[in-house]
């Protein structure tokens, strides 16, 4: 966890080492005036984006210093960072194994498919009756078509 008055130490450090106030450290970096106020009056803490903003601006500033004191400012070409080594299981892909080299796995979707199809072939289109009074003294006020992919049209005569 990061300490707040630590930070806000480590932060007018950088202000000082680059000679810039608050609201112009605020502009080269892109963040609002007042969140810089409010980091350096310990009212808020830093987010991520804050941090990643400061790191991507000045290079030179080593993410583990400004979080939390550890490494040195400003960074040091000696100083690399040093990952992790990534286990073998990782590296390498996952290949299965069969036993019968014949053996072709099944496409477990493939039936899913082939029933939708079936579910359409095999559907009876819904008969249309005219419901529409046939009087003379009925006007009709609009026609709505709906299609299928959930769109309509209005037509007024």
């Amino acid at each position: 966890m990061v300490n707040i008055e630590d930070f806000i130490k480590r932060l007018e450090i950088i202000l000082d080492y680059y000679s810039l106030s608050a609201s112009s450290f605020a502009d080269k970096i892109g963040v609002q005036r007042s969140s810089m106020s409010h980091l350096l009056s310990g009212r808020n803490k830093p987010s991520l984006d804050f941090i990643l903003k400061i790191i991507e601006v000045f290079p030179d500033i080593d993410l583990y210093w400004v979080l939390n004191g550890k490494g040195s400012f400003p960074k040091n070409e000696n100083d690399k960072v040093i990952p992790y080594p990534i286990p073998e299981e990782i590296e390498k892909p996952i290949v299965p194994i069969f036993p019968n080299e014949s053996f072709i796995p099944k496409d477990l979707f493939l039936e899913i498919e082939k029933l939708d199809e079936k579910k359409i072939i095999e559907k009876n289109p819904v008969e249309i009756k005219n419901t529409i009074p046939n009087t003379s003294s009925d006007e009709i006020e609009k026609i709505v078509l709906f299609y299928k992919n959930g769109t309509f049209k209005v037509y007024t005569p």
